[in-house]
């Protein structure tokens, strides 16, 4: 029978942040999840996904086995885990997908980044790619899941290849990391001072983590968040009260402050001699970077408008390119669904293969004691072309029955005609 892929799903379109952070899995936690999917329910090919912004399981069984509520006991048995015993509360925030078509499209969907929060994020696919190796890790990864996810990979490159989807920073944070690179031009290692650890300056940090940029400092006035977030990303820690000297020293400096008054002005910076550039970038609304101080010499000032623009310019890009991508994802799907019908009737392929080479092989033998070593050659060359077509037009269609639905009828009736139960599936010795 085809192993039926399924999927729940609690992303930042179905849930708030506060639900998102309860439910989020570590590396550990997604581990020994998976292994009290396969204990309790017998899944196979099991894929957890879990970010800042969705956690997700796939997984695969057979029809026979299939309950009609197991997408709903699996994301119970998800909040027990994770403490939530009060399961009933969180239920509604998860989307399950049943269908086996809904399922994989979902996926191939999430993994070019049709559902991530910035649209065409680029950070998804390794998520996925992650998470595929801890199911390899753990032999839950068998040939329907490998073959899904090359499929989608091969699929995000063409995406990345043949449109504007991944083109330019589409968010602001990100517009402002690459905003970095433009500016600094030869200097490899930039000095980048982070003031303010919000949502936004969270978000940079997490950016500019990606872009392997090292010579990072974090400021904030709470401490314990500066300290959280610099030993999650290996980054340096500075102490508020020396935010000028801080400045003095830093190459870029990304401010995100919530204030009234803006936190840098000329006053501040006073006496501050640039020997070369040194750039602000101001996220802030209201403005932590007084406008004045782009007045001092060698000192550059982006607002966030400047920032919005491009991120607003590469957002228009992407979804532009959306059609396309969408093209391509359902052309690779369609292309996927053939091959996982085919799997179906592959065991009864091998096993019609073996039960025609059996007796091919037992004809051969009456006869291979009267036959020259030449002789024996020659028959055996000659009847193994025969069995090649004998099998061609069976072969065809059942593949042809896969694709209209009907594989499960020929299977019968090549079981009776050739009493196939009693054939193993294992791939024959012989290709034909």
């Amino acid at each position: 029978m085809l192993e039926t892929f399924k999927s729940i799903s609690l992303s930042h379109k179905t849930a708030p942040l506060r639900v998102r952070e309860l439910i989020a899995l570590s590396e550990d936690e997604a581990k020994h999840l998976m292994l009290r999917l396969r204990d309790f329910f017998g899944l196979s090919d099991v894929l957890v996904v879990s970010t800042c912004n969705r956690t997700e399981i796939y997984y695969a069984l057979d029809q026979a086995s299939i309950g009609s509520n197991l997408n709903t006991e699996i994301a119970r048995l998800l909040l027990i885990e994770k403490g939530l015993t009060d399961t009933d509360q969180y239920l509604p925030y998860f989307q399950f997908f049943d269908v086996h078509t809904d399922a994989v499209t979902h996926l191939f969907e999430v993994c070019v980044g049709l559902h991530s929060q910035v649209v065409g994020d680029m950070q998804i696919p390794n998520q996925v790619k992650q998470a595929y190796q801890w199911s390899a890790d753990l032999g839950m990864a068998g040939p329907f899941l490998h073959r899904l996810m090359h499929t989608i990979f091969f699929t995000n490159k063409r995406v990345a290849q043949e449109t504007p989807f991944r083109d330019g920073a589409a968010s602001v944070s990100y517009a402002a990391v690459e905003l970095i690179e433009e500016l600094v031009g030869n200097n490899q290692n930039p000095s980048v001072l982070v003031i303010g650890l919000g949502e936004i300056g969270a978000d940079v940090c997490l950016n500019l983590q990606d872009r392997n940029l090292k010579n990072i400092t974090l400021c904030n006035r709470t401490q314990a968040k500066t300290e959280a977030l610099a030993e999650k990303y290996g980054f340096r820690v500075a102490d508020f009260a020396n935010l000028t000297d801080e400045i003095r020293q830093a190459d870029v400096i990304i401010s995100s402050v919530m204030r009234d008054e803006p936190l840098i002005t000329p006053t501040l910076l006073q006496g501050l001699n640039v020997l070369t550039y040194k750039y602000f970038i101001d996220l802030s609304v209201p403005r932590s970077v007084d406008a004045a101080v782009e007045q001092i010499p060698g000192v550059l000032v982006y607002n966030i408008d400047h920032i919005r623009n491009r991120a607003d310019e590469a957002l228009n890009q992407r979804m532009a390119a959306i059609p396309q991508v969408e093209a391509i994802v359902a052309q690779a799907v369609a292309e996927f669904s053939d091959w996982s019908k085919e799997m179906v009737v592959s065991p009864t392929i091998n096993k019609l293969k073996n039960a025609l080479e059996q007796i091919r092989k037992e004809e051969i033998a009456r006869h291979m004691k009267h036959l020259t070593p030449d002789e024996s050659e020659k028959v055996d060359k000659i009847t193994r072309g025969i069995m090649q077509k004998i099998i061609k037009l069976p072969v065809l269609q059942l593949k042809a029955a896969c694709k209209r639905g009907e594989a499960e009828t020929l299977i019968d009736v090549l079981n009776d005609l050739f009493d196939l139960e009693k054939h193993t599936a294992d791939d024959p010795k012989h290709s034909y």
